[in-house]
């Protein structure tokens, strides 16, 4: 917030009162002395009074909300306008409208009726009109910019009224108290400050002191808008961070959900491929597929079926032997034919009927080792020494 001295003050001539014959009692606190017939005010009182109403009206400001200026004295009228108008704050220069504040509606019927004759001459209206129609329109215009001109952007009531003379401006005043409306007012030694809400004693005569007091009022005002700029951007920079954070968190919870769902859709279609195994865990078509029962189906019959049909040839192979210790034994010649004529008998159905199981069941290898080729031999001999003795018989008869 700007800083003033004393000195400055004093220079300005803020000091100065009207004539003690002028005066108002309800003053005596902010009168200093009197000199030459003239009251004296107190700057120091002064100066706090000043910083107090400024700090006000930059929490106002700050908050966003107007404080309309009020001054129509002449020497206040373009000290006001021109330093107003930097802060973009409405003020009132010329005669104050009967009911601004408490018939506020009618003033901005009054205002409209302004921007509707500004449309009227943008769109092409102001062309179907006579003359003398142009010139009262335009002759209304001008009334309402000069009175109201200063106050189209108020579209609500303000917040704060500052007025420079309140002698002068008691309308104003009155329409503000009512409205409870706070007032920040310069008043002079014959001004009554009852009924303002944050006096400034001070010189409302001179231009010096006016220009000094809206000075400061206005650049705190200024301040206060400032920092409420400052403040819109940061909210709005915290803002963009907070929604960028939970886009980020959305994302990323979005990403782990879909994470979960995956990993919970391959566990069921694992679950289910164990489900799968478990029902087929004999050797078929879906053990096969499975993988470790199609491994044991090859093993099993190459380790059994050969080792069966192994044995039935060293059983076939036994067979024979029994016929073949017959001949060793010596019989009579008459066994011994019977013999003869059995062997030949036994010889093709034994060995045709083991055979041809052996051969396509047994690997290349066991065929050769095969032995029922043992008792063909053993048989031959048994005929021919049987031949042999029934020879030496019929030798022996003759």
């Amino acid at each position: 917030m700007p800083e003033t001295s004393f000195k400055e003050l004093l220079d300005a001539g803020v000091h100065f009162g009207h004539l003690k014959r002028k005066w108002n009692p309800a003053m005596a606190p902010y009168i200093f002395m009197e000199k030459n017939g003239i009251h004296i005010i107190d700057l120091n009182k002064t100066e706090a009074k000043l910083k107090e109403a400024a700090s006000a009206m930059k929490q106002i400001a700050k908050s966003g909300r107007k404080i309309l200026f009020v001054a129509t004295k002449k020497q206040a009228k373009e000290i006001v306008a021109e330093k107003v108008k930097q802060v973009n704050m409405p003020y009132v220069t010329e005669r104050w409208p009967g009911g601004m504040l408490t018939n506020f509606p009618t003033i901005r019927k009054a205002v409209k009726k302004m921007a509707s004759i500004d449309k009227m001459a943008t769109d092409g209206t102001f062309d179907t009109l006579s003359k003398r129609e142009r010139l009262q329109i335009t002759r209304q215009r001008a009334k309402l910019e000069k009175n109201l001109g200063s106050i189209a952007d108020l579209t609500r009531l303000p917040a704060a009224m500052f007025v420079v003379d309140v002698t002068k401006e008691y309308i104003a005043v009155r329409e503000a108290n009512r409205l409870n409306i706070p007032v920040f007012a310069m008043v002079d030694t014959n001004s009554d400050p009852r009924n303002i809400d944050f006096p400034i004693p001070a010189n409302d005569d001179a231009s010096k002191s006016i220009s000094l007091i809206i000075n400061y009022v206005a650049d705190a005002v200024l301040e206060g808008l400032k920092e409420r700029k400052m403040e819109k951007e940061k909210e709005a920079a915290e803002a963009k961070a907070k929604s960028q954070k939970a886009k980020e968190e959305k994302e990323v919870k979005g990403a782990d959900e879909q994470g979960e769902g995956a990993r919970r859709e391959r566990k069921r279609v694992t679950k289910k491929v164990e489900v799968k195994g478990e029902a087929s865990g004999k050797p078929g078509k879906e053990g096969g597929a499975a993988g470790k029962p199609a491994a044991k189906k090859p093993e099993k019959p190459q380790a059994e079926k050969p080792e069966a049909k192994v044995e039935k040839p060293e059983a076939a192979a036994e067979k024979p032997e029994a016929p073949a210790e017959k001949p060793a034994v010596e019989k009579p010649k008459a066994e011994e034919t019977k013999a003869k004529a059995e062997a030949p008998e036994a010889k093709p159905e034994e060995p045709k009927a083991e055979a041809p199981e052996a051969k396509p069941e047994e690997p290349k290898a066991e065929t050769p080792e095969a032995k029922p080729e043992e008792p063909k031999a053993e048989a031959a001999e048994a005929v021919e020494e049987g031949g042999e003795g029934a020879a030496a018989g019929k030798e022996k008869a003759e």
